[in-house]
């Protein structure tokens, strides 16, 4: 009699069973580029794709020098033959977050493009793009439960907005699985059952914020994301748009962050630890360690 093959060891599953909280886990990213790639990305998605060597020099420069988050996106299925590639430049720092977009007919263009002041909100002179963006991490290769369980996510997103959802490359947080980055806002998402698709598109088309599954705002450190959180849940305040940030600080583990609203100026205290060391995602050969952060008070600004 033979024995049972173990259970292999699945991160976003153990991150569920530990209830760990995704309050401040979004990767903190100011811009972003999204070049559209088909087919198969390595676990290292830019140096593992297809694209040609001069390409992925040059997403790879766009972070090591311009400090711009490089991402491939592709649609499910098939794409025609000769079909207009995707290019997308998104900037998530300001209250007035944007995205741009060009077709290219040659990926090579991207050679082209300058993109050296998006992380300082400077357009590289692409046409505006109005739409919302839902990108679902499906990278398998680098994380088998974001293709697990990201998969089955996109998937029912396409069937509610086949033209806002894409499929991406490592995001970050593989242990929240499915994760969304909703654009142009920067907006993380993490644990978002496929069943919940179409109300999660719909409240988004109408300017509402997920609570129970958002992870933070890219634009912000993570123990300032965790603040906005709290502050919006105290206030019942559910629309997208960014509060402006008018201070932070920090002194060691405590982050005093101060917001404005309408005019009237909230500050909250947020205590930011490393939880529980831990295997934090599937490929990972050693434990690490996590943010974990609790609220300390709330409170007006007078004076």
């Amino acid at each position: 009699m033979s024995l049972a093959s173990p259970v292999p060891f699945r991160c976003s599953t153990a991150s569920r069973a530990a209830d760990e909280s995704m309050e401040g886990t979004a990767s903190t990213v100011r811009a972003f580029v999204l070049l559209e790639t088909p087919g198969p990305w390595g676990v290292d998605a830019v140096p593992g794709s297809r694209l040609p060597a001069e390409v992925k020099k040059r997403l790879t420069e766009l972070k090591t020098l311009h400090g711009i988050r490089p991402l491939l996106v592709r649609r499910a299925g098939r794409r025609a033959d000769g079909a207009p590639l995707r290019l997308f430049a998104a900037y998530v720092r300001t209250d007035q977050p944007w995205v741009e977009s060009a077709s290219l007919s040659d990926v090579q263009e991207v050679l082209d493009i300058d993109f050296s002041g998006l992380a300082a909100g400077r357009p590289p002179g692409l046409q505006r793009d109005e739409s919302p963006m839902f990108l679902v991490c499906t990278h398998g290769r680098h994380d088998a439960c974001c293709a697990e369980r990201g998969r089955p996510l996109a998937a029912a997103l396409r069937r509610t907005a086949p033209h806002l959802t894409w499929e991406v490359s490592h995001v970050g947080g593989d242990r929240f699985a499915p994760n969304v980055v909703v654009l142009p806002h920067g907006l993380y998402y993490g644990r978002l059952d496929p069943a919940r698709a179409e109300t999660f598109v719909a409240d988004h088309l109408a300017g509402r914020l997920d609570f129970e599954h958002l992870r933070g705002r890219s634009a912000y450190a993570f123990s300032v994301q965790a603040a906005e959180i709290y502050l919006r849940r105290h206030l019942e305040l559910v629309h997208v748009t960014p509060m402006p940030l008018v201070d932070h600080t920090r002194h060691g583990t405590e982050t005093c962050a101060v917001f404005d609203v309408g005019g009237a100026q909230w500050r909250v205290r947020v205590h930011t630890e490393l939880g529980e060391r831990r295997q934090l995602t599937c490929r990972a050969s050693a434990a690490s360690l996590g943010p974990a952060h609790q609220l300390l008070g709330i409170e007006p600004v007078t004076g």
